[in-house]
């Protein structure tokens, strides 16, 4: 079956599910690298509101606003993958945003800057699973960064907004709502892995631009434009070693484009209906890639006859969907009570990219345990393909090479978490993932991961 013959069944799925019935979509804290509201934070919760002298309020009356967010993971692989072990991974993220119409009197105009203080004994999918796919998405090298840095206009009453600085794609673009309390919630793996660098996403952030036009409370588009490359290019070189603490601030490399539309329905606190967000979007890079399968003469990559140098291909990208659906709301519950369902798929070109169709999804049951109103739990899964090309080098190599390894095919998780508010600001997170075939052991070694997760927000 063709990618996009793929895709299309997966947006008639979507479709249907959208139009099944009037909905509301959730809006929850979107973890890391987030500008949003906080809801939920320890000033909730201590004496003063955690601010006893009053400087958070000052500064807060003058337009300035900051929080810091700390998650820890204690994570362990007890089953399969490369090796058995627990790891801690830590990121501290402080944010400062500034409205600069109550600072200094100019409408519109506002500025944000974050970092992350990361920290980690083992990184738990690449040392210890071996697997393409997120299972815990703060894993990074351990690093003090800079993150996103910039200025945004709104113009119109708010119906424009011009942004530009350093960004990051990962908190706009291809992004599910519902999907952000989970471990492996995280920029999709057909995206990470077949962009450069894996692309303006945690841990690392480019110099771009970005417009959103929402005319109506039902309807958004967004488009951005970044530089394509996260760091000098070396071949064999992690990215988050090229661009050691997100300061290369690189303009000439090839652009990387995004573009969202985004419907949405019954957004509104007093609304009634169940919730709804469908994002339709797309990704387009302009520079030069390889071809996984094909020699710069035509021949097969894996024929030690070939002159050895893959063929070269002008731009790369993608299509998606996202589906944010509320199936069942509760009487008198909010927009984040009862049961949701979200989905998303994604395809790419085959000859030039790792993966070549994506799609992950799950269910939230929120609000369901009596006299816990903040708890949440539920499953997700992701599943991700290799491209035609990549499954077709391992059967020509296979060919030529009797001692090849097997064969990439495609790698799925599940999780299974649940989320409790132990206070305002304080959150605890056991977890269970099953990691079958993870293709970078290449040994088909299914994994078995259980952790738990804290965080606290102020």
């Amino acid at each position: 079956m063709s990618a996009a013959r793929r895709l299309l069944q997966a947006l008639a799925l979507l479709a249907a599910l959208a139009g099944a019935s009037p909905v509301r979509a959730q809006i929850e804290e979107r973890g890391p690298r987030s500008d949003g509201p906080i809801e939920s934070t320890l000033r909730n919760a201590l004496p003063d509101g955690g601010d006893p002298f009053g400087v958070v309020r000052r500064l807060s009356d003058r337009g300035v606003e900051f929080r810091l967010s700390y998650i820890t993971d204690l994570l362990g692989n007890i089953q399969g993958g490369r090796r058995q072990g627990w790891i801690n991974q830590g990121l501290f993220e402080p944010s400062l945003r500034i409205d600069f119409e109550r600072l200094a009197g100019l409408p519109g105009l506002t500025a944000y800057v974050n970092a992350f203080f990361i920290h980690n004994t083992g990184r738990i999918r690449r040392d210890y699973v071996g697997g393409v796919n997120t299972i815990a998405a703060i894993e990074a090298m351990p690093r003090i960064r800079l993150s996103e840095a910039w200025l945004e206009q709104s113009l119109a009453g708010g119906m424009v907004r011009l942004r530009a600085g350093q960004l990051a794609a990962d908190v706009e673009f291809l992004f599910s709502d519902l999907s952000v309390m989970f471990l492996q919630s995280d920029f999709p793996t057909i995206a990470a892995l077949n962009l450069p660098g894996g692309g303006p996403a945690f841990p690392l952030a480019t110099p771009g631009a970005m417009i959103q036009v929402e005319p109506s409370s039902r309807f958004n588009f967004r488009a951005a434009i970044f530089n394509g490359d996260t760091g000098v290019p070396r071949r064999g070189v992690d990215d988050q070693v090229r661009n050691r603490y997100n300061t290369n601030f690189r303009l000439r490399d090839p652009a990387l484009l995004f573009a969202e539309a985004r419907l949405q329905r019954n957004q509104e606190p007093e609304a009634t209906g169940l919730a709804r967000i469908l994002r339709l979007g797309g990704w387009a890079h302009l520079g030069r890639f390889e071809d996984f399968r094909l020699a710069a003469d035509g021949s097969l990559l894996a024929d030690p006859a070939s002159v050895g140098t893959p063929l070269r291909r002008r731009g790369t990208g993608g299509l998606y969907a996202v589906l944010d659906q509320q199936l069942w709301r509760p009487a008198g519950g909010d927009a984040l009570s009862g049961l949701s369902v979200f989905g998303r798929v994604s395809v790419a070109p085959s000859d030039r990219s790792t993966i070549g169709f994506y799609a992950d999804g799950g269910m939230v049951f929120a609000n369901l345990v009596p006299g816990r109103p903040n708890d949440r739990f539920g499953f997700s899964m992701i599943h991700a393909r290799f491209s035609d090309a990549v499954r077709r080098f391992d059967r020509d190599l296979a060919r030529f090479d009797p001692d090849a390894p097997p064969r990439r095919t495609a790698e799925t998780n599940l999780e299974l978490t649940y989320l409790a508010e132990i206070m305002p600001g304080f959150d605890l997170q056991p977890v269970v993932a099953h990691i079958w075939n993870p293709s970078e052991t290449r040994s088909g070694r299914n994994a078995l991961v259980m952790g738990l997760r804290a965080r606290v927000l102020y």
